[in-house]
């Protein structure tokens, strides 16, 4: 079972107070990224028309903890990961926590409802990280080929070769395909293409900005399909059409395309973030890169951070200490 998408027309049915601190809290979080801002939003609204539909539409300041456990378990009973659940709780947590600081005069006997009594949340069943090796790669590419599915192409092979997550793929602007590869200080042509800065995964509204490298290949498939796509006004590449306008991809339709599309021609579950530490494992173990290059192609500032993304068969090595 999904969760309801609270519209405006919904949350206009949640009691104002709640609404209005809700909307308060938020304005003073400018310190987040725009994707966890946009979480937050959404992951209190749900909370708040949970208390709308089976609370009573009680305000906040009267809400006790066992309505924070009810709401718990109505997002596991909907089937939510434990990491989504989390984040809801934390979303709800936070704003109590700003409720307390802030409205302590007028509300001094109102405490955070995400108290110790609330049992954690049960971890989910962990699948096994599996990296997808050159040959399924081929194997996925090839199929998507004989389909004619050129977004898709572009897709996987810009993602796996820069090691790039959704949300930084999302921003990828079509200009990228008139790009001439990059060059050294000396003016040396280097063997690879770098983007337009992007706004990567870091702390702040901001985050970490970077450029991301990709070869040939994924030159190719990007380059082709513009081309096929045609002319049009938007500036990203990966678009959908609706009603004969052109809009850049939400980032849930590359969760759709993994779960509908790549895995069934895998033959095993592919998700986005598959294809980073695909990158990762594939340049360390089969090319024979070092974790200080991988790192630097995935924009990680330790090389403890690419060894959780790179998935190795341990079995040589054990073999060594009985040789």
């Amino acid at each position: 079972m999904a969760l309801a998408i609270v519209t405006d027309e919904m949350w206009k049915k949640v009691v104002k107070f709640n609404r209005d601190i809700a909307e308060e809290f938020l304005e003073q979080q400018q310190h987040l990224s725009p994707q966890t801002l946009k979480q937050y939003r959404s992951g209190l609204r749900q909370f708040f028309w949970f208390i709308k539909e089976r609370c009573a539409n009680r305000e906040l300041h009267k809400l006790k903890p066992k309505d924070a456990l009810l709401f718990q378990n109505y997002l596991i009973n909907a089937g939510l990961s434990s990491s989504a659940i989390k984040f809801k709780r934390s979303a709800v947590s936070s704003l109590c926590g700003y409720m307390e600081l802030y409205y302590d005069d007028e509300y001094p006997r109102f405490k955070n409802i995400y108290t110790r009594a609330i049992p954690a949340v049960p971890l989910n069943k962990i699948h096994k990280k599996e990296p997808l090796t050159p040959d399924e790669l081929i194997k996925l590419s090839d199929e998507l080929e004989r389909r004619g599915e050129h977004q898709k192409l572009a897709y996987i092979w810009f993602t796996y070769m820069t090691g790039c997550r959704r949300a930084e793929a999302i921003q990828l602007r079509k200009e990228v395909v008139t790009y001439a590869k990059a060059r050294d200080k000396k003016d040396n042509q280097k063997d690879y293409y770098v983007t337009h800065e992007i706004r990567a995964k870091g702390r702040g509204k901001e985050g970490k900005v970077r450029v991301f490298q990709f070869d040939d290949k994924a030159m190719y498939y990007l380059r082709r399909w513009i081309e096929v796509r045609g002319e049009d006004d938007c500036e990203a590449v990966f678009v959908y059409k609706r009603k004969g306008k052109v809009e850049p991809l939400s980032l849930t339709a590359f969760n759709d395309w993994c779960t509908d599309t790549f895995t069934e021609i895998v033959g095993r579950r592919v998700h986005p973030h598959l294809f980073r530490s695909s990158r990762a494992t594939n340049l360390v173990v089969y090319e024979g890169k070092s974790l200080e290059s991988a790192g630097a192609l995935l924009g990680h500032n330790s090389t403890e951070t690419t060894k959780i993304y790179v998935v190795k068969d341990d079995s040589d090595d054990i073999d060594d200490v009985f040789n």
